[in-house]
């Protein structure tokens, strides 16, 4: 079953840290990365870019409002996105529990809703056919 992982961390603690220090920690996801891998389990993944350059869309008033960055009422930030293969969601805690992401802030763990994205992997087929017609 695949879930996705949603890690986070607090950008501003991460980037007072020595550049040794940053560069090791990031080896060490890279690493458990590979492990993941290795066993089957890391279908993919992205890390993202700073939320300073992200934005977030809203309707209001029957329009869309764009404004800098995500809401968020906690200092961390979403980091990256990793898209793993458990058994089930014990599994996936497990394999997750020890990433080494963990240490800079938290990570979710969601199941992929099955049935909506059998709907939207029909509709992409149905888009490929008609591009090649």
């Amino acid at each position: 079953m695949k879930y996705i992982c949603l890690g986070y961390y607090d950008e501003s603690a991460f980037a007072r840290l020595p550049e040794s220090e940053s560069k090791k920690m990031i080896e060490e996801c890279f690493a458990y990365d590979d492990e993941l891998r290795r066993g089957g389990h890391f279908i993919g993944g992205e890390a993202l870019d700073s939320a300073r350059n992200a934005v977030t869309l809203r309707m209001k008033g029957g329009k869309i409002a764009v404004t800098d960055g995500p809401f968020s009422e906690t200092k961390e930030v979403l980091g990256g996105i990793l898209l793993l293969e458990a058994r089930d969601l014990n599994h996936a805690i497990a394999l997750m529990s020890k990433h080494p992401g963990v240490k800079n802030g938290p990570f979710e763990i969601w199941p992929p809703n099955e049935a909506l994205n059998q709907m939207i992997a029909e509709r992409n087929a149905k888009v490929a056919r008609e591009k090649r017609a």
